[in-house]
């Protein structure tokens, strides 16, 4: 699974002209699966996304977590993230989960960050989304199980 997780002050995603998950300061994290992917994969990703130090302590430090600030956190859906971009110009998506099997891993995800944080928000898994964020720093990470 990939996680590319993004800190921030704000954001929003809408599907038409419906907003479907907003927070706060807080991490937007877009995410993938691969096809490869197994169910351990999901409690990891789970566990780095809530456990990532990504925003800073009393010396500016990056040493707090979204679950030590007590933050929110918007997942977003984003099959795009798992393609093979290595040669070419156009993406291959082989490496990308089938839908079901992607939006089951996602649900999955997001009720294990339910278990631990109070506001988790999330898109809509296959529709097109429109995305409003306002990034902090930039502060921006790739995770991968």
């Amino acid at each position: 699974m990939i996680a590319l997780l993004q800190r921030v002050t704000e954001a929003a995603v809408c599907v038409g002209n419906t907003t479907v998950g907003e927070i706060g300061r807080g991490l937007l994290v877009l995410v993938a699966v691969h096809r490869d992917d197994k169910e351990q994969d999901i409690a990891r990703l789970a566990e780095r996304i809530l456990s990532y130090r990504v925003f800073p302590d009393g010396e500016d430090r990056m040493n707090r977590s979204v679950v030590d600030e007590r933050f929110g956190l918007l997942l977003v859906p984003q099959f795009t993230l798992a393609a093979d971009t290595k040669k070419g110009t156009r993406a291959s998506f082989t490496k990308a989960a089938a839908p079901e099997m992607g939006e089951a891993y996602f649900e999955r995800l997001v009720s294990a960050c339910r278990e631990r944080l109070e506001v988790v928000e999330t898109g809509q898994f296959g529709a097109n989304m429109q995305i409003r964020l306002t990034n902090d720093g930039p502060v921006t990470f790739w995770l991968e199980t």
